[in-house]
């Protein structure tokens, strides 16, 4: 019998109602049923190659680039779920929103994990050898972050700043495979994409506030306690401030700067709304990120096209 949907899955998700029943428990073993999590991988790797378009003679925006993070973005986070799962399965076991997961409950052994985990990191592989070397390097550079971040939150009380760290690797990546190097610009907003990763994964850490206390599992919602809403409130205002100077660093024009201001207006939103004490407030202004990042992304992907229009 298929495992049953997760908690924090969208209803009646693709993986539960069209995946044969056999793929469902591996599929959601890399969250292909939570597709928030690809999409917050991929888009810091949009804003790196759309950021890349704005300095004075960059190339266009290439649409091959952009589908080929897309498949990355999508493969890899499978792959880091599947690692997280198989660090923090008895944990899991432990924990509400997670002991129906496909290892805690049984549906898949640790070795199959393991097997599955090797299949992603190959295509993984494959897709970053497309890009130029540069870009092929600083990838493969982000591969212990990524091994680590299970093991921080028993350490750390911010597992949340390693997450930034892997999850937007990508703005790097993204600037080197136009670019062929490094520079201000994408570091500023790679450190834009840290403080907004901070505030986004300190929402999602308050589902499971009360279980982590009890299985020991640290995180920033934990550290801050009663001043969380100032504590995101505050990596919210980091990231459009890290945004903004990476946006005047490549000199971007009216539109980069308007995205800017709606992605800044986007984040204070969920601020506004968020009840820490509940969960669906917590999991929808976690999720809400989405539409966030990509309304940014879009902003400089038009400015960039706008000015090699001109």
């Amino acid at each position: 019998m298929p495992s049953p949907s997760l908690p924090d899955a969208p209803p009646g998700n693709w993986v539960d109602t069209r995946a044969p029943p056999g793929w469902r428990p591996y599929l959601r073993l890399m969250r292909a049923d939570r597709p928030i999590g690809t999409w917050l991988l991929l888009l810091p790797c949009w804003w790196g190659a759309a950021l890349a378009t704005l300095p004075d003679g960059a190339p266009r925006l290439d649409v091959a680039h952009l589908a080929l993070f897309a498949i990355g973005a999508f493969v890899m986070r499978g792959a880091g779920c599947v690692w997280n799962d198989i660090t923090d399965r008895d944990i899991d076991a432990r924990v509400a929103r997670t002991a129906g997961r496909p290892l805690p409950s049984g549906a898949v052994t640790v070795r199959a994990a393991l097997l599955f985990m090797a299949c992603l990191l190959a295509a993984g592989l494959l897709v970053l050898l497309q890009f130029n070397l540069p870009a092929i390097l600083i990838g493969l550079s982000s591969i212990l972050v990524i091994a680590a971040y299970p093991f921080i939150k028993r350490i750390s009380d911010f597992p949340q700043l390693v997450l930034g760290l892997a999850f937007n690797w990508g703005v790097l990546v993204g600037w080197a495979a136009v670019h062929g190097d490094l520079g201000v610009a994408p570091l500023l907003l790679y450190s834009a994409g840290i403080a907004w990763t901070l505030g986004y994964d300190t929402i999602y850490a308050l589902q499971d506030i009360d279980d982590d206390a009890i299985v020991g599992v640290r995180s920033t919602a934990r550290y801050f306690g009663t001043q969380v809403m100032t504590a995101i409130s505050f990596f919210y205002a980091a990231a459009i401030l890290f945004a903004v100077l990476a946006l005047l660093r490549v000199t971007a024009g009216p539109i980069g700067y308007l995205g800017a201001i709606i992605f800044a207006f986007m984040l204070a939103r969920q601020v506004m709304t968020l009840d820490p004490s509940n969960e669906r407030s917590a999991l929808a202004a976690f999720r809400a990120n989405r539409a966030a990042g990509l309304v940014f992304f879009l902003a400089l992907a038009a400015d960039g096209w706008l000015r090699a229009s001109l």
